[in-house]
């Protein structure tokens, strides 16, 4: 079976809501690769971007290749099963999963972005253009949307940001909801349905970019300009990892880590998810103070 037959399976199957791992198929039926990555919008753009990635490393690897798509509570479920073998997700999800179940990276993603390749990401904090909050300071008694709380750079980064500033947004903000996907919390303060949202950088200038958004209708809260080429509030922090999980035998890891990084710009796998290509792992210790400054997950606990 083809990867792009069986992402078309994996594709149908998420719509109906099962799980194409729950299907009576250990981990490695056919010597196949499965790879789960974070659809942060969805199965079907997930498939849409990281597809083609499957099939390059099919090709290269001289075996079947099977990206996962899995939404932000799958993940660490499927690690912990070694229902998959490599894990693609953000950040702080590796950090957790490193501390947690032994993955290791072997890959950062270099992001093209409007002619940039970057390594690193951060988070922007907005309100509508007209919104009369004007600085953090006044996020406190308003609505805040992150996208999940799992989410780094349309949670976390932001959240740091905020303890930092003296704002707690469990306790000061009346309330602190998620909006699942990058894409609904920019829809929804636009609507004003909530007061502030946070996203990772380049949400914005994506969403204008297809045509749902315009810049203008929306302002950015401490935002800090250099030479980044996108708006954000935050520092920057290292790019998604590839992941090997434990179990996955070291020839694989670096077998899969050689074809990522061998990946040219103008391949179709590249263009597909907008890479530029791929790095030698980064360092993710800025991820891991990030989390304890959070108290999030295990990382409550290494809290000084």
């Amino acid at each position: 079976m083809t990867v792009m037959k069986r992402n078309v399976i994996a594709l149908i199957l998420l719509t109906l809501g099962i799980s194409p791992l729950v299907q009576g198929t250990p981990a490695n039926a056919e010597d196949a690769v499965r790879i789960g990555v974070l659809a942060k919008r969805g199965a079907r753009k997930c498939l849409e971007k990281w597809g083609e990635t499957g099939k390059y490393l099919e090709e290269k690897l001289g075996r079947p290749v099977e990206i996962i798509p899995l939404t932000f509570v799958q993940i660490e479920p499927k690690v912990a099963a070694k229902e998959i073998d490599f894990v693609l997700a953000n950040s702080a999800f590796y950090a957790v999963l490193e501390k947690k179940h032994d993955v290791r990276a072997v890959a950062s993603l270099i992001n093209s972005r409007r002619g940039n390749a970057l390594s690193t990401f951060g988070g922007v904090i907005f309100v509508r253009a007209d919104s009369p909050i004007q600085s953090l300071e006044d996020i406190k008694g308003k609505k805040f949307m992150c996208v999940k709380r799992s989410s780094f750079g349309g949670g976390h980064m932001a959240w740091r940001l905020l303890l930092e500033n003296g704002i707690d947004p469990d306790k000061d903000c009346a309330e602190f909801v998620e909006g699942k996907k990058h894409d609904n919390v920019v829809l929804a303060v636009r609507a004003g349905a909530v007061d502030v949202g946070t996203v990772r950088t380049d949400t914005l200038e994506r969403m204008a970019a297809e045509g749902a958004i315009k810049l203008d209708e929306f302002r950015v809260l401490n935002e800090l300009k250099d030479d980044y080429p996108f708006v954000r509030s935050t520092q920057l922090y290292p790019e998604w990892p590839m992941a090997a999980c434990k179990h996955t035998p070291e020839d694989t890891a670096v077998a899969v880590a050689k074809a990522l990084k061998d990946l040219g710009t103008d391949e179709a796998a590249a263009k597909a998810a907008q890479v530029v290509g791929w790095s030698e792992s980064l360092d993710y210790g800025p991820v891991t103070e990030c989390l304890i400054e959070i108290k999030y997950d295990v990382f409550a606990e290494d809290v000084q």
